[in-house]
């Protein structure tokens, strides 16, 4: 995969900003709590389906106090629609009670302190600060590991690696956005299987050598 060249990545970001001007999340929520809750319910499973069982959820869950009040076998009976749902709702009932414990129900600004919650990893952490506090991070999901290395945007073998080479290689006055737009170029259009090229708003930035063309 050839590496996109450092000249073209403003062009890139700006076209991709001129299609979505205001990018956002597509996970539904009401406050930070529910955001973090989200997140963590949205791991290997689609926004779609977890807004579907956090409807119901958020309109009585709004705080860490309420979810252990609510208690984990009554989560499981919300959740259980998306996938590895026990673990989730372990994870999250734990998080709960340490958010209680340590932050005053309130969820941390911190990188360090949201990944010592259960169930918060790198990505999931970088989406709190980036949705939730307005910190130009970059959560690299399967979708944004697929448009860094397809497009010779920002190539890496994991996740980090792509993370790191797209906070060195965006320009910071897209850097805020940049997972937005990024993740949603690859949900609707750069997909895994099909990449939509011929509609494609950067394919003539793109390096990618299998593009499809129109029928």
């Amino acid at each position: 995969m050839a590496l996109m060249k450092p000249a073209v990545i403003p062009e890139f970001f700006a076209r991709l900003r001129q299609a979505i001007p205001e990018p956002e999340t597509e996970l539904e929520y009401d406050n930070v709590y529910q955001l973090l809750v989200a997140v963590v319910l949205s791991a290997q499973a689609t926004d779609v389906g977890v807004n579907r069982a956090t409807k119901p959820l958020f309109e009585i869950i709004k705080t860490p106090a309420q979810m252990v009040a609510l208690g984990e076998k009554k989560l499981i009976d919300y959740i259980k629609t998306i996938g590895l749902f026990r673990t989730k709702a372990k994870n999250v009932i734990a998080l709960s009670h340490l958010l209680i414990e340590r932050h005053g129900g309130e969820v941390p600004h911190t990188h360090a302190e949201l990944q010592d919650l259960p169930g918060v990893g790198r990505k999931t952490a970088n989406v709190v600060m980036n949705v939730a506090y307005g910190e130009a991070t970059i959560a690299v999901d399967t979708h944004i590991f697929r448009v860094g290395n397809r497009t010779g945007l920002a190539p890496g073998k994991n996740p980090l690696q792509v993370e790191l080479k797209l906070l060195k290689r965006v320009p910071e006055e897209f850097r805020l956005h940049a997972h937005h737009w990024l993740i949603l170029h690859g949900r609707y259009t750069c997909k895994a299987r099909t990449p939509m090229c011929p509609t494609c708003v950067v394919n003539d930035l793109c390096t990618f050598k299998g593009k499809t063309v129109a029928a």
